[in-house]
């Protein structure tokens, strides 16, 4: 289903939905007592519908439900297409991983359905919405049962209605990073109620770790290396950089692809090889560089790796990843590879990368970030993103040059 008509139904059906169910809620609830739920809690939904980099980003709350309530059973409902990233992670045990099917509006219905009936069977003590203001994640932590439903409130924001049924609410506040609420949404949980109104809850700090990790064995590292290398001899001389030049469904989010010629062209005059990976719809990008580039040195990796377990291990055997916003920005922070991430619709004060191995690369230029949970992140410059193109690639070749010379001294000391 495209986006665009899921964001026509979520906004026109799913008020209506959002307002029928709030007042049968508000009618119920006049004969019950507010629900609540403690540290014995046998079953917690997280419902997590966003692109695959936030899962890593959701990390540190996942940690913290465990340590919490270590004897839930922690559920995930989220896209099938994002599915890979969580089994990878880990984040819990297969069978309580379920998923919607969004490739047409019948399997979307049919999934959430069957999903709704599932957990009403199994019995859910909580379910947390990390959605900001989607209708859909509403009305599905109503429709799995469960007593305690925790979420972001919009509060006195117009337009971005979706009821009044989510009984443990937080306020989304676009001035923290997007982890630290995460975590808010964790300590909302034992409240007596909606958080607004609630003075109790813990200061937190952004989280400085994913407390996520995958692990590969030192032999299977090495095999990919070798495999790597072989593929690509180049490689076995010439330290690998990796870049993805992509702009995934935000295509207002990539750096220029003349600035990334540019820094991949300094990278192979440096004596370094530069690897440009993405999908396979990213192809003819990587084709139009390499042709730019004009090296033996500039590999084409679109497609080369079959699997984000591959492409870890890609990152396992390259010494920097130079990328925009997106998914391998993050899940590279699993990963010991030191990263640049070039910010503009969005910011990395709310959306950066986890932990100490990653630099934020932005403009500051006064429009920007333009995208937010208050506009569905639709941009208003028409492609014209000026705050990436004025974020000029010499100094970031610099930058990546002056890491990878310091990685190199060190390394042979």
């Amino acid at each position: 289903m495209k986006l665009q008509t899921q964001r026509f139904i979520d906004r026109w059906v799913g008020q209506v939905l959002c307002g029928a169910v709030s007042a049968w809620v508000r009618f119920t609830g006049l004969w019950t007592a507010p629900a609540t739920v403690d540290t014995k809690a046998k079953n917690i939904l997280v419902i997590l519908l966003s692109e695959m980099g936030s899962i890593v980003l959701a990390g540190p709350m996942f940690a913290e439900l465990r340590r919490k309530y270590p004897q839930a059973a922690i559920h995930i409902l989220q896209l099938k297409k994002n599915q890979e990233v969580s089994k990878l992670l880990q984040l819990t045990q297969p069978e309580n991983m379920h998923t919607l099917d969004d490739s047409s509006g019948g399997a979307l219905i049919g999934d959430i359905l069957k999903v709704s009936l599932a957990m009403r069977k199994l019995g859910l003590d909580a379910v947390i919405d990390c959605e900001l203001f989607s209708r859909v994640s509403a009305l599905l932590s109503f429709s799995t049962g469960a007593p305690v439903r925790v979420g972001f409130t919009p509060h006195t924001q117009e337009g971005l209605y979706r009821g009044s049924f989510i009984n443990h609410a937080i306020p989304y506040n676009p001035y923290q990073h997007i982890s630290k609420q995460f975590l808010s949404l964790v300590d909302a949980m034992e409240s007596a109620g909606s958080a607004p109104r609630n003075k109790a809850a813990p200061i937190r700090v952004v989280p400085t770790e994913t407390e996520l990790s995958v692990k590969f064995s030192p032999t299977e590292l090495e095999a990919y290396r070798a495999k790597v290398q072989s593929d690509h001899p180049v490689t076995i001389d010439h330290p690998l950089v990796l870049m993805y030049a992509g702009g995934g469904i935000l295509p207002e989010r990539a750096w220029p692809a003349a600035h990334y010629a540019r820094v991949a062209q300094g990278l192979c005059a440096a004596g370094f090889a530069v690897g440009l990976i993405g999908l396979k719809d990213d192809a003819q990008l990587a084709k139009d560089l390499k042709a730019q580039v004009g090296s033996e040195a500039c590999l084409d990796l679109t497609g080369y790796t079959k699997s984000i377990r591959e492409l870890l291990m890609l990152f396992h055997a390259s010494e920097l990843l130079i990328t925009n916003d997106g998914g391998p920005g993050h899940f590279a922070t699993v990963t010991p590879i030191q990263t640049m991430v070039f910010f503009g619709p969005e910011t990395g004060k709310l959306y950066g990368p986890l932990g100490t191995r990653n630099t934020v690369l932005e403009s500051g230029i006064a429009c920007s970030p333009c995208l937010s949970a208050y506009n569905h992140r639709l941009t208003f410059c028409d492609g014209d993103n000026q705050c990436l193109k004025r974020i000029a690639p010499d100094p970031v070749l610099d930058q990546a040059l002056a890491y990878l010379r310091t990685r190199t001294e060190a390394a042979s000391v």
